[in-house]
């Protein structure tokens, strides 16, 4: 599991608006967040809350993505219909879900399944972790994710 302090597993994933890696953003810092699935409850509000806040993390100078394993097409629609300004980028494959292991085992209502567990990075311009968070509540997460970006720039 890549713990804070580690280089973070690069990747290249596919977005609207091209394919986009980690080793091209490298200088800024980075929010990798992981979500289970576009237009849900859960990651619908996640997702507007990282939205609403991505003028605050521009200017702080960090590139917010949002990884789940739909496709780009989907997530071309989820950000058309709650008018998102995050990137959202398809990682069908699960290979980096896999590669920062939030690609789990999760159980509801008694039954097993493999599922995204929602979880964020916070990948510092060096190409380490900075801060990670697990098991994401969502109220006030983004929120704090900011903070922390803010703290890094200090």
């Amino acid at each position: 599991m890549p713990d804070d302090g580690d280089k973070a597993p690069d990747f290249s994933l596919p977005t609207d608006s091209g394919d986009l890696s980690l080793s091209g953003l490298k200088g800024k810092p980075v929010v990798l967040y992981f979500y289970p699935k576009d237009d849900t409850s859960g990651c619908t509000l996640e997702a507007q809350d990282f939205s609403r806040l991505a003028p605050d993390f521009r200017k702080a100078g960090a590139e917010v993505i949002g990884v789940s394993p739909d496709s780009v097409e989907s997530h071309r629609k989820f950000q058309k219909k709650y008018d998102l300004s995050v990137r959202l980028a398809a990682d069908t494959d699960k290979a980096v879900a896999s590669a920062y292991e939030v690609w789990v085992e999760k159980s509801m209502y008694g039954r097993k399944y493999m599922g995204v567990e929602r979880a964020t990075f916070l990948i510092g311009g060096d190409g380490r972790i900075a801060r990670s968070w697990r098991k994401v509540k969502v109220p006030g997460h983004a929120a704090e994710v900011l903070a922390a970006v803010r703290a890094l720039g200090k």
